[in-house]
């Protein structure tokens, strides 16, 4: 099996910028909108949730992307 090449790290990481810099600010509403006296009660769960769900997001751009060159160098060294 031929390795796989590697991702562009940096294309990746300016790729999932706007969406870290989104969901960051996402994080700061939920715990600016949990209630004074359960900050932490009312906004860890949100926080949590938005990271997961970017962590996922994150390990699928990359996973896409990795792939994505694979099939392009596999097309560009299939005979013509």
């Amino acid at each position: 099996m031929e390795p796989m090449p590697k991702l562009d790290r940096a294309a990746y990481v300016a790729g999932m910028r706007e969406q870290l810099e989104a969901m960051l600010g996402r994080v700061a509403d939920a715990i600016n909108d949990a209630k004074d006296g359960e900050i932490i009660a009312g906004s860890e769960r949100p926080v949590f949730d938005l990271f997961a769900e970017f962590r996922r997001t994150a390990f699928e751009a990359g996973l896409q992307m990795r792939t994505a060159r694979k099939i392009c160098q596999t097309r560009s060294e299939a005979p013509a």
